[in-house]
């Protein structure tokens, strides 16, 4: 089975609205190229606000009116929406959260950000509560998984989500150097990139990241949003610029891949212990 996808690489501005309709209206331009499943980057409908530790930006309870633009968004375009990631207040505590709608605009589930980093220009320990769990999300293109920004340093998150059936991962992003720290370890987009990729061949899963562009206060988002295969050959891969990307991925090709590699099969689990200690 193949499929297409499409990423929204976007350049946030102030104001909300202005946003969102950007977001739309790009959302259309994936479909317009034939993308069956679209997906936005992180907070996509503001600017990155967790480089304050004070931003006064709250936190809505979902469904509201972004989620609802999506949800017609999704419906009017006929496409699959893994609509990046919004600020979600939920029983007493705010998320960062990514709300999954089908073609018809339905709701098909949420995820909320697991991995929540606290370092100078990403401040999001002030804001936002770790989510608890991972998921599947079951479409017509195929089973996905929705991991967000700091879950792609980590391998757990994507094998939990292999174990879970996923057969895509889509990882909506916002990350970039901050002015003032070297990046005396090499270049972070290298490795940003390749960790990913060794995510998608560990797990025989497409991964697509979807990254924002431009520069807020002290931060310039690199974009490079890319999909992989399920061996790592990257199929597309944006650069600094506001555009939308689309790659035609074959389903089949990660099958071919297990059978051949036996990567989940030769497993053993119970060597793993260490992996659920506190």
């Amino acid at each position: 089975m193949k499929v297409n996808l499409g990423l929204v690489q976007m350049r946030m501005a102030q104001g909300r609205d202005r946003n969102l309709q950007k977001a739309t209206a790009m959302v259309r331009e994936c479909a317009e190229k034939g993308a069956q499943v679209v997906c936005l980057p992180e907070l996509f409908d503001t600017k990155y606000f967790p480089q304050e530790e004070d931003s006064k930006i709250s936190a809505e309870a979902v469904p509201n009116r972004v989620t609802e633009a999506l949800a017609r968004a999704a419906e009017k375009n006929g496409v699959v929406l893994v609509g990046g990631s919004v600020f979600e207040k939920f029983k007493g505590k705010s998320y960062n959260t990514s709300v999954v709608f089908d073609e018809h605009g339905n709701e098909l589930g949420r995820y909320r950000k697991v991995h929540i980093p606290q370092d100078p220009g990403f401040y999001e320990k002030d804001y936002f509560a770790p989510g608890s769990d991972y998921g599947v999300f079951d479409t017509r293109y195929g089973k996905l998984a929705v991991l967000i920004c700091f879950d792609q340093w980590y391998p757990e998150p994507a094998r939990a989500c292999k174990l879970l059936g996923a057969q895509i991962l889509f990882y909506p992003t916002a990350i970039g150097t901050v002015k003032g720290i070297e990046q005396s370890e090499g270049s972070w987009q290298d490795a940003w990139e390749t960790v990913q990729r060794g995510h998608a061949i560990a797990n025989s899963v497409v991964v697509a990241a979807v990254n924002r562009v431009g520069t807020e206060r002290d931060t310039r988002f690199w974009g490079g949003s890319f999909v992989c295969d399920q061996f790592g050959k990257v199929l597309v891969r944006g650069d600094a610029k506001e555009r939308v990307l689309t790659a035609e991925c074959d389903l089949q090709l990660g099958k071919d891949i297990e059978h051949g590699w036996g990567f989940m099969r030769n497993r053993m689990p119970r060597t793993y212990k260490e992996l659920v200690k506190s």
